[in-house]
């Protein structure tokens, strides 16, 4: 019954609410193909959501979906679909970076010295075109330093294909056994002696992106100072002079190579 009444209402009848019938939910299992399927359609819109609120390297097109924005720098960048294969695109990450690197060290290797040698400042070398360095005589020849850096790049560049490869494998230095890198550490950001100012422990996401967009803007630096030497002969601060001192006379126009 789900009401209770006394005999005789009229001396105070009440009515007594019966207990709330109980309901038992019987949880069907659900099979390992649909919640995989439904596994797949949440990553699927959870990735929709993500391209739709971040950046575009080309506002209003279709971002790829093999980049989801997790990748330093990610902004959908990819018309020839190089990044399809997970495997390659783990490769081509850690190519852009490392490539980046050296183009910034580049870059700021052909700069300063320029700039210091036009202000004064003397040493051995000094006022040499940076594309002239394999021509100048320096404490040893170019041959030996050559197969030296070769030696020295080859080791170096072994050991971070095996990071990649299988990454924390090279954490421990094989000759000082004493200098050892943070385990679990992302390969290309190793830490340890190579963060001595503890920038890792900081903002470390924001500081990747802000690298590898000085690297992509240093490598196009580059491509353009290889471009200049080529076609002018003369170095970056030297072109830039020039330039300023006559800009409607002194431009890429002018150039030889552009009138043929």
């Amino acid at each position: 019954m789900s009401l209770s009444l006394l005999s005789k209402p009229s001396v105070g009848v009440c009515a007594r609410p019966a207990r709330a019938a109980r309901s038992v939910r019987v949880m069907a299992s659900v099979p390992e193909n649909v919640a995989e399927a439904r596994a797949w359609i949440g990553n699927w819109k959870d990735k929709q959501a993500a391209s739709a609120n971040r950046p575009s390297w080309f506002p209003g097109t279709t971002l790829p979906s093999h980049l989801n924005g997790t990748l330093p720098g990610d902004f959908g960048f990819d018309p020839l679909g190089l990044g399809t294969d997970s495997e390659r695109l783990n490769w081509y990450v850690q190519a852009e970076l490392q490539n980046g690197r050296w183009a910034m060290l580049a870059v700021a290797g052909i700069l300063f010295p320029e700039l210091a040698s036009n202000i004064g400042i003397s040493w051995p070398g000094a006022g040499v075109k940076w594309f002239e360095v394999p021509d100048f005589k320096f404490y040893a020849p170019a041959s030996t330093l050559s197969v030296v850096a070769a030696f020295l790049f080859h080791w170096v560049e072994i050991r971070r294909y095996q990071d990649i490869v299988n990454p924390g494998s090279v954490n421990q230095d094989p000759i000082f056994s004493n200098n050892k890198l943070p385990d679990n550490n992302t390969p290309g950001y190793p830490g340890g002696i190579f963060d001595p100012f503890g920038w890792s422990k900081g903002d470390l996401a924001t500081l990747k992106v802000k690298e590898i967009k000085n690297g992509r803007l240093a490598m196009l630096a580059f491509a353009g100072f290889g471009a200049q030497a080529y076609t002018t002969g003369l170095t970056p601060l030297a072109a830039l002079s020039k330039h300023l001192a006559d800009p409607w006379a002194n431009t890429v126009w002018s150039l030889d190579l552009a009138r043929l």
